[in-house]
């Protein structure tokens, strides 16, 4: 007999990137009294990896629960890169609805979109709340519109359209139900949760039934396990079976052995649970992202969505250039292979696959933002490789033609730089699908176009933007091959031999490019030292000294005035670096380099392909 428990409600916060979800719960962790009066307490608390905290994006979904008014409200904050849009996916199964926060401003962005349709599919309970209404420029009325058109726009039902609209100031802590009464606190925020959002039911006599919707993963207990308990209940030294929808032979008999439930920013050992509640479960080691934990005597796997796949891919390899193991902690082919090995306990949209070679692997995922995130953390660990470009994985359809990942990019750009972005898409295979007058002076563009045609360019188009433009994308399925991409147009400044860089190398070198290397660096044959002005590779001498004459003119010791070098950061080199070229990665340096370091035989290979 289901039942429903009134004292939990089970809540995610959804968003765009950037729309204030992560400083929201900062706020409802505050005022429910979950950090004392006087403790200090760090900006964004809930993004506790070093990454998260300085791009200011939300990687991994996290959980936390307070207790407002006697109810435990479990809240969940999730990611909004569509790089991470595996993560969201599947956090949804855990809750019976969704805090979806809008910037005042910005109104619905393409994320937006899509964290909301995925909320609609599986028929959650929504709360809209309307944040950063202190901005100057916010205009939540308007916002309000845009939101209730994007209901619309998704088929909406009644029930779905009559939701509750909250106007909140995360940042200041305070939200309303109405713009014209000030309040000074989240409690109309607070009491909508408890009014709107369902309490979960369940059947508390039948089996146990646990689906796990993520992952942790800890040194000291290995996996850890996160669900809702849909059914039944779960205590510690319980014996339960291992089943999977989509894998009909799995079954393995497991034991409970630690229970945890979530208090604040806390796990707290529990001995049982009961239906509605979000629970951590470690000492089970063979449990994956989909797998429902059930009592032996019926083990029902609960269905659950596949997780979207990769479109990307990259090859991690061992690094062979001349400065391989100076820098890095970890060098060999069998530390790579174990750090991603691992890496694949907690992150679902990732592949990695072995290759012909046993120094290189490929791993493919949802993205550049999300591979790149993976190497900055190998680094900062002490890895260190090289990686090829980023290529986009392709299918082929029931009658053999070539399919690509394509996307939707939404461009904001001020109306000066709008013909200029509208050309470098086009030139990338880009299709213009609607140009609309956006807030200001700005023209919003929506493209459809394929993956690889963005990979590089994120670069460029804050380029002719002046930094003003922004870019949104988001994967749009499959579509027909568009043909070949000229990615980049300039070639590669290549050191012709091995040392250090001298001033008056640099000096000569510089009327060719830009440079990308200092005096004092280390290069060597076949290391990118900087960018031409011309389409072809151009080797130059950057460690050339001055021959010493016996005469001396009167300018000859004149200083020698060398242009400011370019510092690439990991995404630019990522984007910079061409099919032939890999980047190096290791924990103190990022170097650019050529596939075959040779000039001989990288003259023979290039002769080859023409």
């Amino acid at each position: 007999m289901n039942q429903i428990r009134e004292d939990v409600r089970n809540v995610a916060i959804i968003a765009h990137v950037d729309h204030g979800k992560t400083t929201l719960v900062d706020e409802l962790l505050k005022q429910s009294g979950v950090f004392r009066e006087n403790q200090e307490v760090a900006e964004r608390v809930m993004d506790s990896n070093a990454i998260e905290r300085e791009r200011g994006i939300t990687i991994l979904s996290k959980n936390t629960a307070v207790t407002y008014k006697g109810t435990k409200i479990n809240i969940i904050d999730t990611p909004g890169h569509a790089d991470f849009g595996g993560e969201v996916e599947r956090v949804l199964k855990m809750v019976n609805g969704v805090i979806l926060v809008v910037d005042a401003f910005e109104g619905p962005m393409p994320q937006t979109k899509f964290v909301l349709k995925k909320a609609l599919e599986l028929n959650l309970a929504v709360i809209v709340c309307i944040n950063k209404c202190d901005r100057p420029e916010a205009r939540p009325e308007d916002v309000v519109d845009e939101v209730l058109e994007l209901f619309l726009d998704l088929d909406a039902n009644d029930d779905q359209l009559d939701c509750p609209f909250v106007f909140a100031s995360a940042k200041t802590g305070t939200a309303t139900l109405n713009l014209t009464v000030k309040n000074k606190d989240m409690t109309p925020l607070f009491d909508t949760i408890l009014s709107h959002i369902p309490a979960p039911e369940g059947d508390p006599d039948a089996g146990t039934q646990i689906l796990i919707s993520t992952i942790d993963y800890n040194e000291y207990v290995g996996r850890i396990g996160v669900g809702k308990v849909d059914n039944g209940s779960v205590k510690v030294n319980q014996e339960v079976v291992i089943v999977n929808h989509h894998e009909p032979d799995k079954f393995k008999k497991v034991k409970v052995s630690k229970l945890y439930e979530f208090d604040g920013l806390n796990k707290v050992e529990v001995t049982s649970a009961g239906i509605g509640s979000i629970v951590a479960l470690s000492g089970i080691a063979d449990l994956h992202i989909g797998d429902t934990l059930c009592s032996p005597d019926n083990p029902t796997p609960i269905p659950f969505q596949k997780i979207s796949e990769p479109t990307i891919a990259m090859h991690f390899i061992v690094n062979d250039s001349p400065l391989a193991g100076q820098e890095g902690k970890f060098v060999t082919s069998r530390h790579i292979k174990d750090r991603l090995m691992r890496e694949l306990n907690t992150d679902v949209s990732l592949r990695v696959e072995e290759t012909d070679s046993t120094d290189s692997f490929k791993v493919s995922g949802r993205g550049e933002l999300h591979l790149s995130v993976l190497i900055e953390n190998m680094r900062r660990e002490g890895y260190e490789f090289a990686v090829s470009k980023a290529e986009v994985l392709y299918h082929t359809d029931e009658n053999g033609k070539k399919l690509e990942p394509m996307e939707l990019a939404y461009i904001d750009v001020p109306e000066e730089f709008s013909g200029a972005v509208i050309q470098k898409l086009s030139e990338r295979k880009g299709e213009l699908l609607n140009m609309t007058q956006a807030t200001g002076s700005y023209t919003r563009l929506e493209f459809s176009i394929p993956s690889r045609g963005l990979i590089g360019y994120r670069g460029e188009f804050m380029t002719d933007t002046k930094g003003n433009g922004i870019m949104n994308t988001i994967f749009n399925g499959y579509g027909p091959y568009k043909g070949d991409i000229q990615y980049r147009k300039l070639g590669s400044l290549i050191a012709f031999e091995a040392g250090e860089a001298i001033t008056y190398g640099l000096f000569n070198a510089q009327e060719r490019g830009t440079l990308f290397i200092g005096p004092g660096e280390k290069v060597y044959s076949g290391m990118v030292v900087g960018q031409t002005g011309k389409a072809e590779d151009i080797e130059v001498n950057v460690c050339k000294t001055k021959h010493l004459t016996n005469t001396r003119s009167s300018s000859a010791d004149d200083a020698l005035r060398l242009v400011p070098k370019r510092i690439l950061s990991l995404e630019q080199c990522l984007e910079f670096i061409d099919t032939d070229e890999l980047l190096e990665v290791t924990p103190k340096s990022l170097r650019i380099r050529k596939k075959i370091l040779d000039p001989t035989l990288r003259k023979r290979a290039a002769f080859k392909k023409v």
